[in-house]
């Protein structure tokens, strides 16, 4: 093909481009060099304009489709079941996240798997979904219990947050003696749960126990469930898991200022119980928590 004169700022900048030179600032007056820098350029815009045209326009279409919306619905998931959100769920599908009749989104309710659903009604205060097909089955954890002294209020919330998201069953605040905060709200403890088993990917939402007294709740332990109990005193001394078994089991993770001598008394004397070292560093209580679900997941959870 014989070669043409650039006819614009864009065209020269392309060619420029093309030719290893920097596109900035080109002016009119360089059409001139960046056509004799590349001489087969309309060849080249002939092949590669409309391979760009496609580009933008799939990118266009994929862009969206690509975001997975998910939403938990406490409502019994079917094929063709009408299910009825309430004012937040419509709120941020429709006024946060744009999404307007035909569109689909994923939902789950902890029981029923993931559904695809389809948007039939929309408004900014409430709006209808109906289920199309099951696209996942329930995945549930294993059973694992995690119990933890409530601590400040955000690292309380991330701790709840970060037990949904590395697998859990259920969730128990305690009350030990040594614990700064004597209340919780369990309600925005539970809506962190979900929220954290929405982005997670999780179809399951452990259950957040009201609060209660360690004493009662180890006075009351089941015999079938062994307690893996994180202990500071142990920092360094590499007893992670030892003689460990299948079976449930359950987490305990003390308060920032330890274990009491009475409720440490109690637990070594429980046959269930067996306190590890989580290294050679004593770490805060989340991020305790954090790592015992993780060590737990490792050795004999279903990350194996």
């Amino acid at each position: 093909l014989p070669a043409s004169a650039p006819t614009s700022t864009a065209t020269a900048t392309a060619k420029c481009q093309l030719a290893g030179r920097p596109a900035r600032g080109v002016k009119k007056h360089d059409l001139a060099a960046a056509h004799a820098d590349l001489p087969n350029y309309q060849l080249w815009h002939r092949l590669l304009f409309p391979l760009a045209l496609v580009y933008r326009q799939a990118a266009a279409y994929v862009g969206p489709m690509t975001v997975k919306i998910r939403l938990y619905v406490d409502h019994l998931l079917v094929e063709g079941q009408t299910v009825l959100l309430n004012r937040d769920q419509s709120h941020y599908l429709f006024s946060v996240m744009r999404q307007r009749l035909g569109a689909q989104v994923a939902l789950f309710n902890g029981c029923d798997g993931e559904w695809r659903a389809q948007v039939t009604d929309a408004n900014k205060r409430s709006g209808v979904l109906r289920c199309l097909e099951q696209t996942r089955g329930l995945q549930k954890p294993p059973d694992l219990w995690l119990f933890f002294a409530p601590i400040k209020k955000a690292r309380t919330d991330f701790i709840v947050e970060k037990a949904a998201e590395l697998g859990v069953a259920k969730i128990f605040p305690v009350q030990t003696d040594f614990t700064n905060s004597e209340r919780i709200k369990q309600d925005r403890l539970q809506a962190h749960a979900i929220e954290a088993s929405e982005h997670c990917g999780g179809t399951f939402v452990p259950k957040v126990h009201g609060l209660q007294k360690l004493e009662q709740v180890l006075l009351d332990w089941p015999a079938e469930r062994r307690l893996m109990f994180c202990d500071e005193t142990t920092a360094g001394e590499g007893r992670m898991l030892a003689n460990a078994g299948a079976g449930p089991w359950a987490i305990l993770i003390g308060p920032e200022g330890g274990f009491s001598k009475p409720e440490r008394t109690l637990l070594n004397a429980m046959t269930q119980s067996q306190g590890i070292s989580l290294g050679p560093r004593i770490l805060r209580a989340d991020t305790a928590a954090v790592a015992a679900i993780t060590l737990w997941q490792l050795v004999l959870g279903d990350w194996k």
